[in-house]
């Protein structure tokens, strides 16, 4: 199938494989539909999987601006083992002489036998993890440092050092846990619900840290970003051979933003860029015009509600 002809914006929420990078997704979208204008809120991980929200055409003026601040993961924690990376691509540490985790130090377990890991004392761990939290990132994460990511610091081999910062983690729930007795290790299945900044690996590594056995993330699969869900979600295969869409512009307003529906006049006064009298509405939301578009995003101050972001410019 062929690239889309004279596409209209809007948004496409990708089911992302594992192996490659949210640059790679974007790449291969931009092949697949023909046009350079594609760009991605927020990105996952190389070996995760799941919801990534695409912009294309316009609609990229919006990614900055969507609330995507909620997210929701299913992940796998395997407890029994610390890595360098907090994930299953980094290399195992030894299973002694633990040290707390600073960002720059390693950690590990203490011995214990995973395979016969307490589930009860895995749930207080998971509930201490839970709400408003301080979260050290891991060392591997995209955080910059000194204007360099950390992860190309960590991997030349300099010493990272990051600092805890609050996150809020909504829900961390134990789906279904696997004992490997005979591999000294259990593996859980998690439900995470967290704020945007929110390091699942960094949850497994504190998690198998608390309990005296080192753990590490094995599996990530995203399941929603903020309004954005799997049930929306198409893979590149999809794609390819259907290559559409997964909400034009205007249901990505309707669904990312409350709404205003105003008459032709101030719709073309936005489209200009002009200010509209003020609703007494807080936070960002769409203006729609009377033919059912979305014309721009607005956000109310000094008695007004200024753009911005104008979608839809007037002639």
């Amino acid at each position: 199938m062929g690239a889309i002809g004279a596409i209209e914006p809007g948004l496409l929420i990708l089911d992302k494989p594992a192996g490659q990078t949210s640059h790679d997704v974007v790449a291969a979208v931009r092949r697949i539909i023909g046009t350079r204008a594609v760009g991605h809120a927020g990105t996952l991980d190389p070996m995760a999987t799941g919801v990534l929200v695409l912009g294309v055409g316009r609609a990229t003026k919006l990614l900055g601006h969507l609330a995507l601040g909620s997210k929701a993961y299913l992940a796998t924690i395997r407890l029994g083992v610390a890595t360098t990376t907090d994930d299953a691509e980094g290399e195992p540490l030894p299973p002694a002489g633990a040290t707390e985790h600073t960002g720059a130090t390693e950690h590990t377990g203490e011995g214990r036998d995973a395979g016969r890991v307490d589930l009860a004392a895995v749930r207080a761990g998971m509930a201490a993890l839970t709400g408003r939290i301080q979260q050290v990132p891991s060392t591997v994460s995209a955080i910059k440092v000194g204007g360099r990511r950390a992860y190309r610091l960590a991997r030349a081999g300099e010493q990272v050092i990051l600092a805890a910062r609050p996150v809020t983690v909504s829900r961390f729930e134990l789906l279904c846990a696997r004992r490997r007795e005979h591999e000294h290790v259990t593996d859980l299945d998690v439900l995470v619900e967290c704020s945007t900044g929110t390091y699942v690996r960094a949850l497994a590594r504190d998690l198998g840290a608390a309990l005296g056995i080192g753990g590490h993330l094995t599996a990530l699969r995203r399941t929603r970003v903020g309004p954005f869900g799997l049930d929306r979600a198409r893979t590149l295969d999809e794609l390819r051979a259907d290559p559409r869409l997964s909400l034009t512009m205007d249901e990505a307003v309707a669904a990312a933003f409350p709404r205003r529906d105003v008459a032709a006049g101030p719709a073309r006064d936005l489209g200009h860029g002009r200010p509209l009298p003020a609703e007494g509405a807080a936070g960002t939301y769409g203006v729609f015009g009377p033919d059912g578009r979305a014309v721009g995003l607005v956000a109310e101050r000094d008695g007004m509600a200024r753009a911005v972001v104008v979608l839809r410019p007037a002639p």
